[in-house]
């Protein structure tokens, strides 16, 4: 008996140190995401574009992440999990460095181009490595994990804020930054599981249509990555431009959202677990929506700052829930996942060139209330989560003292 408890102890010490590692390689992946996100103003006076050409440029990193998140699978199909990792995180710390050295909008759109391929084909990786350690763990922690990637986005856009606030070239502050974080990053993969295919195992397919039943789990998805993207990309630029706030200040209100959005995600699992996975939703589409309507109607940027943070807060914990139907609503959880995702993802395509079009055409007050509207189209969706939540809470709910314990 004793000799089997020792293998037992082993694998579970192993996993729960990898979950430290994934927690922390979130954390790295967040951190160019803030970093680069508060230096948008700058980037966008550097590069010379408007807000509508800038609005083409932000579509360029989703359509670098669409294209190569294929490529993902193949990658740690061929190498494993921890090398494809360690190599791909590196690329996307290093990507941070090109959109500020991008003179013009053609060399803006390429360098985004690369940072998205990069980001995306990261995020596939990692985000696996999650769900199987969600198996091994025989728990949820996907929304932890996406908490400590907000985490991440907070931590590198408060140093994008002090860094706006003292006037930094953001070419110095981004290849600085790039190197720190492309350091911390390989550190965290060495404790990341070396996940490998089975000798007989087929490569994944390079695209999978989404079944069904994930179109309508697909479409939560759709709304909450548009208003994230939206607030994410273009709150500094609507603080600055309609309510003339300083770069600083500008800057400070994506901290101030991407603070929302770590605190809701790091509580997300408890949560939904009290709640449930339908009506969490349809709180957090409410309070959304409040925070959409707050920022279109306010002439102060207090307000439009108090806006954007519950914009954050009430759609932090959206996409993992999503995924996390998805896998339950049919057979094949991976391909259902897959066509989420491919519907979430597309999401990122087109917030940030819609917002920059319909910007052009008449405000940026009149982008935001298109992003508003989709606040309310998470309450009116909401149900279709109904998957999950069936799922998951007896499981909570479970009287059994043993049902907490991690399983290898």
């Amino acid at each position: 008996m004793a000799s089997k408890g020792a293998p037992t102890a082993q694998v579970t010490t192993a996993v729960r140190r990898a979950r430290y590692a994934v927690a922390a390689v979130f954390c790295v992946h967040g951190a160019v995401t803030g970093s680069f996100a508060t230096r948008v103003p700058w980037i966008q006076d550097h590069a010379g574009v408007s807000a509508g050409q800038l609005g083409l440029a932000l579509a360029f990193p989703a359509i670098g992440a669409a294209l190569a998140m294929p490529l993902a699978g193949r990658i740690g199909h061929r190498f494993g999990a921890r090398t494809a990792l360690r190599g791909l995180l590196a690329l996307w710390t290093l990507s941070l460095a090109l959109p500020a050295l991008a003179p013009n909008l053609a060399t803006l759109c390429v360098a985004l181009f690369v940072y998205g391929a990069t980001s995306g084909m990261s995020d596939v990786t990692m985000n696996a490595l999650g769900v199987d350690l969600e198996s091994r763990l025989g728990r949820s922690i996907l929304s932890g994990l996406h908490g400590m990637w907000s985490v991440g986005a907070l931590i590198g856009s408060v140093g994008g804020t002090l860094a706006a606030h003292l006037g930094t070239d953001a070419r110095v502050h981004h290849v600085l930054t790039a190197a720190v974080l492309t350091l911390l990053g390989l550190a965290a993969c060495r404790g990341v599981l070396d996940v490998r295919p089975t000798v007989d195992e087929e490569p994944p397919p390079r695209f999978a249509l989404p079944p069904r039943s994930a179109l309508l789990i697909g479409t939560v998805g759709f709304c909450a990555v548009f208003v994230e993207g939206a607030s994410l990309d273009w709150s500094a630029v609507y603080l600055r431009d309609v309510l003339d706030a300083s770069p600083g200040l500008a800057a400070a209100c994506t901290t101030g959202f991407t603070l929302t959005m770590a605190v809701a995600r790091l509580a997300g699992d408890r949560i939904v677990d009290r709640f449930g996975a339908v009506r969490t939703v349809r709180v957090g589409g409410a309070l959304a929506a409040v925070g959409g309507l707050m920022v279109v109607t306010s002439n102060h940027p207090a307000v439009a700052m108090g806006g954007f943070a519950l914009l954050g807060l009430g759609v932090a914990v959206v996409v993992p829930l999503a995924f996390a139907a998805a896998g339950r609503s049919g057979p094949n959880a991976s391909m259902a996942i897959a066509g989420v995702a491919t519907v979430t993802y597309s999401s990122s395509l087109l917030a940030p060139s819609a917002v920059g079009a319909l910007a052009d055409l008449t405000s940026l007050v009149v982008s935001f209330g298109l992003v508003t509207a989709l606040a309310f189209g998470l309450i009116a969706l909401a149900g279709v989560l109904r998957t999950a939540e069936r799922t998951t809470r007896p499981r909570v709910d479970s009287p059994s003292p043993a049902a907490p314990t991690p399983k290898p």
